[in-house]
C-alpha cells in the first residue's frame, strides 16, 4: 500500500479458494494480508486444504504465469517470481480472480476470488480460515476423475477395494468432513 504509516493495518483479503471440476464444491474461505506474497499463499492454501507440498504449483494472474523459477526451466523468462509478487498488486481490487494450480499432473487447478478487501482495526496476526466446504482429495489419487472413483470406492462398504483404499491413504476419510479448527492451528502455526 503506497504511503502506508507504520501504524496503519495492512489491508485483509478475503479469499474465497475453489477447487475447480468436483461436485460438491471443495471450498475455503481464507483471511490474509494484502501483502502477502503469492509463494506465501501457496503455502496457506497448502494448510487450508491440508495437502503436504509434494508437488509443483503455479498461478496464472490473466496471461501471467507466476511460479518458483528453477535454473533448469527450459522458458525461465515466460514464468515471473511469485516470492516478489504480493497479492495486492496482482488481485488489486475486490471481486478479482485468479488461479491457483496445485500438483500439475493431477491438476487441482483452485479458482481464487477476491470477495473483499477491508481495513482492519489492527493487523492480522496470521492467516484465518473463517469457512469451508468437503475435505480436500488425498495427495495424488488421480485427479478429479481419480478423486471421482476414490470416493465411490471408499464410501461403497461392499466394493472388493475399499479396503485397500483406506489403506492406501493411511487413515479415515470422510469426503464430506471440514475441520476449521484444525485449519487454523496449522496456520498458527505457519511461520
Amino acid at each position: 500500500m503506497v504511503g502506508r504509516k507504520e501504524s496503519e493495518p495492512v489491508s485483509v483479503y478475503q479469499l474465497k479458494v475453489t477447487l475447480e471440476d468436483i461436485e460438491p464444491p471443495i471450498w475455503r474461505r481464507i483471511l490474509v494480508k494484502g501483502d502477502v506474497t503469492l509463494f506465501k499463499l501457496h503455502r496457506i492454501i497448502q494448510l487450508a486444504m491440508g495437502w503436504e507440498d509434494y508437488h509443483l504449483h503455479e498461478f496464472m494472474v490473466g496471461e501471467e504465469c507466476y511460479a518458483i523459477p528453477s535454473p533448469e526451466d527450459p522458458w525461465p523468462m515466460e514464468m515471473k517470481n511469485e516470492k516478489r509478487a504480493k497479492l495486492s498488486k496482482v488481485a488489486p481490487a475486490e471481486r478479482s480472480s485468479f488461479v491457483y494450480e496445485y500438483d500439475l499432473g493431477d491438476s487441482w487447478r483452485h479458482d481464487i476470488l477476491v470477495e473483499k478487501i477491508f481495513q482492519p482495526k489492527k493487523d492480522l496476526a496470521h492467516p484465518v480460515c473463517v469457512d469451508g466446504r468437503m475435505s480436500a482429495p488425498p495427495e495424488d489419487c488421480g485427479g478429479a476423475g481419480g478423486y471421482d472413483e476414490f470416493v465411490e470406492i471408499i464410501t461403497d462398504p461392499n466394493h472388493p477395494d475399499r479396503d485397500d483404499m483406506l489403506q492406501w491413504v493411511g487413515r479415515d476419510f470422510d469426503p464430506e468432513g471440514f475441520d476449521k479448527d484444525a485449519v487454523n492451528r496449522s496456520l498458527r502455526r505457519m511461520k
